[in-house]
């Protein structure tokens, strides 16, 4: 079976899918072996970063790392509550192509 070209249109669910940068120490050092890191959405699939990082930012992805990291439980005055889970994506991009993450979209 064929797969089916990406859309190279910006849709609204793309904004949805793609919440913001991740910018840490790890992060930029990722940035040297050509990948980004970003906060994405939790029901968010791998096609759905590919297709929204490609469209937002007029690059070539060729892969997609996914990493859910479970909200940790915390006490505040006594009262147990816990942290949100949290996803994150490490986009790693063609040869010669990068992303800004300075600049906004």
């Amino acid at each position: 079976m064929a797969k089916k070209p990406a859309k190279t249109t910006v849709d609204n669910r793309h904004y949805d899918v793609v919440l913001a940068p991740h910018i840490t120490e790890k992060s930029t050092m990722l940035s040297e072996h050509n990948a980004v890191v970003f906060k994405v959405a939790g029901d968010a699939t791998k096609p759905e970063i590919k297709a929204a990082v490609e469209a937002l930012f007029s690059v070539t992805v060729t892969g997609v790392n996914t990493i859910v990291t479970k909200g940790k439980t915390k006490r505040w005055k006594g009262e147990p509550y816990k942290r949100s889970d949290s996803k994150k994506a490490i986009v790693t991009l063609a040869e010669g192509q990068q992303i800004d993450i300075t600049t906004g979209i």
